[in-house]
């Protein structure tokens, strides 16, 4: 009985849902609905008498609790020091006056807690039973900050690891260079960190600015999770009552301007296959002005997703780049539009025609309903995914107090998505999309992109450093130096052709250190044949092997298969001196230019490799010697830049031989030449290939 009921049951539900089905017209889009009411919990604040604010929001779904402290203050310009506002944030939590950086970090790990600190605050969170010892921890960085100069030291290293990693790296090149451009180097927002800035950087400016910014009047304390308003209240008032307050310096900028006239800023870079292209300009919009959400939806459609405009254009439709993005941002002091994308050299000045085409496009027609509602569903959509987190409701809060918010900002954030219109987008691409007055940013290879970007404006050419240069000054190749001369130079500067052609074999060792792990590179070359070990406390990582025209390559055990056309380039690097063998092995090469490396005068030489992959070497026009090479090679996460640096030679045994080298494989390795024996006895096997 109980069965047929059940069966009864089931089949009524059945043909209830098939009535209701047959209901639905769907040939008809279901009509909107109004935005619903956000009901965005308020916060429990209050202040100490110091001026410190506190925001609490209860959550007890999980038995934790974080600790968010964040300043508010001016950006700063740190000029020849640049850098270190964030070595003194990074500071804080390698030690303190009462406990050792391994003493601290042992502590927090014990109790399972996460604490980390930068310029502009701190972050602490562990288990609510936690929260006294988290306390003590979060109060003694924040409040005794040891500064080693040994930890400075690291991070200085580290960060200069850092620059020479990213100082070939094309995306870095066209960040930096965009900055200068978009708002100077006399503002915030335009310096960046170098090589020199990280020297002139001491212990003295870091704890300055500690000194100088870290005051509870300008500090806003968000404390979200599984604590009451009340025991939140008494930890606080507990710790941070004695925390004294100061006077905190502002500062003012110039409002950047966009150019009068669209133009191209080139940085010249003879390596690039491919061109980062970045349209941008700075625009007036502040944060929670009554712009910036019709803006967002505007940016939505234009470049904000993978069905906008620019992404179906330049990628889909035109199969230019993997990617096209852009982004108009708000921000305190003065906002940024920016387009940008990766593409090939050939199609550099078409890809900067689609981006400008639809630009204007935009400006010129405005957008369709269904972009209009497709872009409010997908804000509407993270909005709400937002909400579901609790430190959400916090950063509200202070963003409210901070930015001066109307109160209801966020309750009614998406009924203001809601109303935006046709007419409001247009409005917003006319104030903010400003094709004829931005500045095109490309890093490429100028001799084979500068002359089909000459339609969209005047082509004006900048070095790495955002510094402005007329091309027609550059060096020119002396009149009779070719690429056989260069080379013939760099034979000659090494020790000649008869000493290099006497070396049958030679045995190097070399200590190096990557992301501070020190690690050993064992090479024996002997024409046409080659062993390479990398290892680490003894351990063998990678071995490359090389016999004749057979290669191979163990990484950790496991062989590594290698395409047919790379293991050409390999052999072909086996020989011990590869240049004097060029045009034996069939290897063409070319001299392009004559520049400046690194302040030394350098003739570029473009080298055909046997696989078909074209590199660059430089070579000194003072000393002969080759300073550095560099190619592109495709890997798992796209095209890579490879190089390899020649940073000091010295003369062993009557030839020149570099003993200070960074190479850079997406990652920077420093090695340093232990020692080199010439025409050693070799065991039979040493090139022996299983």
């Amino acid at each position: 009985m109980k069965i047929l009921f059940k069966t009864y049951l089931s089949l009524l539900f059945a043909l209830i849902a098939t009535i209701a089905v047959a209901q639905v017209d769907r040939t008809k889009a279901p009509e909107p609905t109004e935005a619903p009411e956000i009901n965005i919990a308020k916060p429990y604040t209050f202040t100490l008498k110091n001026g410190l604010k506190v925001y609490v929001v209860e959550n007890h779904k999980l038995p934790r609790v974080a600790f968010s402290l964040s300043l508010d203050r001016d950006p700063i310009l740190e000029g020849d020091k640049a850098g270190y506002v964030n070595f003194a944030g990074e500071l804080l939590t390698k030690g303190t006056k009462n406990r050792t950086k391994a003493e601290l970090d042992a502590e927090i790990d014990f109790i399972g807690a996460n604490i980390s600190a930068f310029s502009t605050g701190i972050y602490a969170s562990s288990l609510t039973k936690h929260k006294e010892k988290l306390m003590e921890l979060m109060t003694d960085i924040l409040f005794n900050p040891a500064f080693p100069e040994d930890e400075l030291e690291k991070l200085k290293k580290q960060t200069l690891s850092g620059l020479a990693a990213s100082k070939d790296d094309p995306n870095a090149i066209a960040s930096n260079v965009k900055g200068v451009v978009v708002y100077g180097k006399d503002h915030p927002y335009g310096e960046f960190t170098t090589e020199e800035s990280v020297e002139n950087i001491t212990l003295e400016d870091t704890k300055k600015y500690y000194n100088t910014y870290f005051k509870p009047n300008i500090a806003y304390l968000a404390i979200v999770g599984d604590i009451t308003p009340k025991e939140a209240k008494k930890l606080i008032k507990k710790n941070f009552s004695d925390w004294e307050k100061g006077t905190v310096p502002s500062a003012e900028y110039e409002t950047p301007e966009p150019p009068q006239k669209t133009f191209v800023a080139l940085v010249d870079r003879d390596a690039s296959v491919q061109s980062v292209i970045n349209v941008s300009y700075p625009v007036d919009l502040k944060v929670g002005s009554e712009d910036v959400i019709k803006a967002r939806v505007l940016n939505q459609i234009l470049g904000g997703g993978f069905s906008s405009r620019l992404m179906q254009n330049l990628r889909e439709d035109k199969a230019f780049t993997y990617g096209a993005r852009s982004s108009l941002s708000s921000d305190k002091l003065v906002g940024s539009f920016t387009a940008s994308a990766s593409v090939r050299n050939e199609v550099t000045d078409s890809a900067v025609y689609e981006f400008m085409s639809e630009l204007e496009k935009i400006v010129n027609e405005g957008v369709t309903q269904q972009e209009l509602d497709a872009a409010k569903a997908s804000i509407a959509g993270s909005f709400a995914r937002s909400l579901e987190s609790p430190q959400t409701v916090a950063s509200f809060a202070i963003n409210t107090a901070i930015y001066g918010l109307p109160a209801d900002y966020y309750t009614n954030y998406l009924k203001k998505l809601d109303a935006v219109t046709l007419e409001d987008v247009k409005a917003m691409a006319q104030k903010y999309i400003l094709p004829e007055n931005a500045n095109i940013v490309i890093v490429g290879k100028g001799a084979e992109i500068a002359k089909g970007l000459k339609k969209f404006g005047e082509v004006r050419y900048f070095d790495r450093q955002g510094n402005e240069y007329d091309p027609k000054d550059n060096l020119k190749i002396p009149e009779g130096v070719t690429a056989q001369t260069v080379m013939a130079d760099y034979f000659k500067a090494l020790g000649g052709k008869d000493k290099l052609k006497a070396i049958k074999n030679m045995k190097l060792v070399y200590d190096a250190s990557v992301q501070g792990q020190s690690l050993s590179i064992n090479e024996i070359k002997k024409d046409g044949a080659l062993k390479q070990e990398v290892g680490m406390s003894g351990m063998v990582l990678t071995k490359t092997v090389v016999n004749g025209d057979k290669v191979k390559i163990v990484m950790q055990g496991q062989e590594v298969p290698l395409p047919e056309e790379a293991k050409k380039d390999v052999i072909a690097s086996a020989k011990i001196f590869p240049e004097l063998y060029f045009d034996e092995m069939g290897i063409t090469y070319e001299l392009k230019s004559i520049l400046d490396l690194d302040g030394e005068t350098a003739y570029a030489v473009e080298v055909n490799m046997p696989s078909g992959t074209k590199a660059t070497y430089y070579y000194s026009a003072d000393s002969g010697l080759k300073l550095k090479t560099a190619s592109v090679q495709k890997g798992p996460q796209g095209e890579v830049t490879v190089s390899e640096e020649y940073k000091a030679y010295e003369e062993r045994n009557g030839i020149m031989i570099p003993t200070k080298k960074l190479l850079n494989q997406g990652f920077p390795i420093n090695t340093t030449l232990k020692s080199v024996e010439f025409n050693v006895d070799l065991a039979d096997d040493t090139f022996k290939i299983n």
